[in-house]
């Protein structure tokens, strides 16, 4: 007989021939390992302190399940892998078997970053991680930092956002194995991405999830959420509950070397405890990380901002944040429709000035759509904390037919927002396929039961009758069957398109070339930016840098602007110098028709400030033209 299980075991593991378990189960009197090869006898488990029961055995077997008293067998509730599903039987597996090849990967922080989100079951036509590592160095070359993995849980079906995972320990089993999820991490790594994962710690799916046969503990019945029960982490016995989600998270980093994660749902992560779990979550992630650098982001509808606070200083330790309020005023600017949750957005040049300047437009005044306040001062956080995005699997999927911005948007509005997504100096996010303008949807799927599946269908139709437009009878009869086939497929990638439509993806490559190697626009500092409206829907922001030289951006989504003067002293250049263009999105090469100077006489001129456009400035030596003799 092998030595006990160590404390901070959670699950099961193996190595050579021995078997070692540990599975919390405080109400119950008697736990059993049942191996499923029909020959090993049942193991049993010893009682230990804090209500979990544990033990080590030699065995031949790999597939398992535990009897509680006298049910079941049910999964291991921290099921390393489910080859068979999440009704299946759990696979024992070792560890430390994966030879990885990134010891010299320190991680990365939030300052510098480009995010690149993607679900893998579609963005490739296999669906695998395998697959999706083999595009690995085109998002390199394409100037991402950082890959943002939607949700890979084992989850019930063929195919699922994957925000309805049960057994969050194990990768989802379609994707491929574990060694497969290793090999696509140790790739990012060797080409210098980053990988962080999208994990759900606000409730579990409703199909496999087997948590309460263990123990009644693991959900709280003091709150709810839209999606189901939320986790005990504030109730009685909640020690078990907390574990399970802060052992998650140390989980995927140590055995996966995931370099930190998006958190779904923040807002319906219930916690009165003295220590919120994300703040010790964060911590103790951290110290077992050290000293490889982690991030954390997190997805707070109401965006309190205090999540960015140090633990020290009463907040939860998140690097980041989404800024929801950059997408929704630039949806609107893009659309000018303020139909839904759209209701208290412009899309005027202020706002959008705002988001730049400041981060979040919403920072504790009244929000008519929720009739409350909403929102909470950035403090002294950097730009960089807010992440701002023009898609994002949500905004995409949140639209009756899973229809990308860019599809039903004026092409050069669209390549001017982008412009300014890509330079300005928070953190930037793309949503898979959108550099290259991909015509695909990315519409609501999941592949539940029959039964369930006419329940999400129904509630997906009820969600989208918020927006007036969506509740019209004829559209809501054509919102997607998450359960269909071709709901799932329509909305994998075509990468043909990366061939067919090379001016957005050159327009991509070329911001993020400029972002990464412009030494005044890589600083990210908010503090040495400027800006000011011109017009109801154009706005000017200048970078002041006296070693490198000032930069202007003029965003300008409306009529031309052709006056001349401009009574505004951001426009004016520094002494001795005039404004030359260094960027341009009218660009014939990125599919524009065609730019031309926004000030006259070598930068010091009369203005006359393009529709529809964005273009860069850059503050240079004034030329000074010999004379002609007369």
């Amino acid at each position: 007989m092998s030595p006990s299980p160590p404390p901070e075991l959670l699950g099961a593991v193996c190595t050579d021939d021995t078997a070692q378990f540990r599975v919390w189960a405080p109400e119950a009197r008697r736990i059993d390992v049942i191996f499923e090869d029909g020959v090993h006898e049942p193991f049993p488990l010893t009682r230990d302190d804090g209500g979990y029961f544990s033990g080590a055995t030699r065995t031949s077997a790999r597939l398992y399940k535990y009897r509680v008293d006298d049910t079941g067998p049910w999964p291991d509730p921290c099921s390393r892998f489910q080859p068979h599903g999440v009704h299946g039987p759990s696979l024992l597996v070792d560890p430390d078997a994966f030879q990885w090849s990134d010891a010299s990967w320190r991680g990365v922080g939030i300052e510098r970053q480009v995010i690149y989100e993607l679900h893998i079951g579609t963005f490739t036509p296999e669906g695998t991680f395998d697959a999706a590592a083999t595009k690995l160095e085109y998002l390199r070359d394409l100037g991402v930092t950082v890959l943002e993995i939607m949700p890979i849980a084992e989850c019930p079906g063929r195919w699922n956002w994957g925000y309805d995972g049960v057994q969050i320990y194990a990768p989802y089993h379609v994707y491929g194995d574990r060694e497969a999820l290793q090999r696509f991490v140790d790739r990012a790594h060797s080409l210098g991405l980053a990988v962080i994962l999208d994990v759900v710690y606000n409730h579990l799916g409703p199909d496999g999830n087997y948590l309460g046969h263990f123990s009644p503990y693991y959900f709280s019945k003091r709150y709810r959420t839209e999606w189901g029960e939320p986790f005990n982490l504030d109730g009685e016995h909640n020690a078990g509950a907390r574990e399970f989600l802060i052992g998650n998270a140390c989980y995927w980093l140590r055995e996966f070397h995931f370099d930190g994660f998006r958190l779904d749902a923040t807002q319906s992560i219930f916690d009165a405890s003295k220590t919120h779990l994300l703040a010790e979550l964060t911590q103790r992630a951290r110290a077992v990380t050290q000293p490889r650098r982690i991030l954390f982001i997190a997805e707070n509808e109401p965006q309190c901002s205090e999540h960015l606070l140090p633990v020290n200083a009463g907040g939860l330790g998140m690097d980041a944040m989404w800024n929801d309020d950059f997408h929704h005023s630039a949806r609107v600017a893009l659309t000018g429709s303020r139909d839904g949750y759209f209701h208290d957005y412009s899309g005027r040049a202020q706002e959008l000035l705002s988001c730049v300047r400041r981060g979040f437009l919403y920072q504790g005044q009244w929000y008519g759509w929720q009739k409350k306040s909403r929102g909470a001062p950035l403090h002294d956080r950097e730009a960089a904390a807010c992440v701002i995005f023009l898609q994002n699997h949500d905004q995409v999927g949140n639209t009756a037919t899973g229809l990308r911005i860019h599809s039903n948007a004026a092409p050069s509005s669209y390549r001017a927002l982008v412009t300014l997504m890509l330079l300005a100096p928070q953190t930037p996010m793309l949503f898979m396929g959108q550099e290259f303008g991909a015509s695909t949807t990315f519409t609501f799927f999941a592949d539940h039961t029959e039964k369930l599946s006419h329940q999400v269908h129904a509630g997906r139709r009820q969600f989208l009758g918020q927006f007036r437009a969506y509740a019209d009878p004829r559209l809501q009869a054509s919102i997607a069957d998450p359960r269909a086939e071709r709901t799932f497929l329509e909305s994998k990638l075509d990468w043909s398109e990366c061939e067919r439509n090379p001016p957005l993806l050159r327009l991509h490559r070329d911001l993020l070339r400029l972002r990464a190697n412009d030494p005044t626009i890589s600083r990210q500092n908010v503090a040495a930016i400027e800006g000011a409206t011109l017009s109801e829907h154009s706005f000017a922001l200048r970078w002041f840098d006296a070693d490198h030289g000032d930069r202007l951006l003029i965003v300008n989504l409306g009529h031309e602007l052709s006056n001349g003067s401009i009574a505004e002293p951001l426009l004016a250049p520094p002494r001795g110098s005039g404004w030359q263009v260094l960027w341009n999105s009218e660009a014939p090469e990125y599919g524009g028709l065609g730019g031309f100077e926004p000030v006259a006489e070598h930068g010091r001129g009369a203005w006359r400030i393009q529709a529809q456009c964005a273009v860069l400035l850059v503050a240079a030596p004034r030329i000074v033209l010999p004379e002609v003799p007369a």
